[in-house]
Formats: structure tokens, sequence, C-alpha cells
């Protein structure tokens, strides 16, 4: 009994730690994926004209016509993709997600 609980002692915390280690490469892969300079009239505008327009053209809020507007609404645009609550009757694939993220995470800028 004595031998079981020290093996178990010694073997759980490495078990752990490893398990630690995968996740932060996991992390780091999908970090390096993001292309910094990820341009919004040619990637990121696009996807907004032809999945949030419908709604977002200045009718509901948050007007989605302008890079400004984009800009000033984009943490509430990141939380609401990703959890994917919008947008309402469509949905966007992982890369529409990933690149808009992407841009956001690298500082939203207008290129």
């Amino acid at each position: 009994m004595k031998n079981r609980f020290l093996y178990i002692l010694i073997i759980l915390p490495t078990i752990l730690f490893m398990s630690c280690e995968n996740n932060v490469e996991e992390s780091l892969q999908e970090v390096e994926q993001c292309d910094p300079n990820i341009s919004f009239s040619a990637e990121i505008k696009p996807i907004v004209d032809a999945n949030c327009l419908q709604c977002h053209n200045g009718n509901q809020f948050p007007d989605l016509r302008t890079y400004e507007s984009i800009k000033i609404n984009s943490n509430k645009i990141k939380e609401e993709i990703q959890t994917r609550r919008m947008p309402i009757g469509g949905s966007l694939t992982i890369a529409q997600i990933e690149a808009i993220t992407c841009w956001i995470d690298s500082g939203s800028l207008n290129n």
C-alpha cells in the first residue's frame, strides 16, 4: 500500500506537468499562425460585408459599414463571433473567425 501511494505521488505530478506543457505548445502554434499584417480592406471588410451588413447596415446597432465603427466595436465583434452568437441566421467559417480575431488582436489596422 505504501509503495502504491509513493508510485502515485511520483507519477501524477509528471503526468500533470506533461499535460500543461502540451497545452502551451498548442497555444503557441495558434498564435504563430496569425499574420499581424492581415488586411482589413482585402480580408476583413469582405467578410463583414457578406455576413453582417444585412442587419448592421445603419438600422441596427452596431453600424458596421465603416472601418471606424468596426474598430470601435471590435472587441464586441470578436466576442460575438467566437461564441457564434453572430451572425444570426448564418455562420462564419473557422478561417473567417480566426482572420477577424487575428486582425483585432493585431491592433485592428486600417490597411
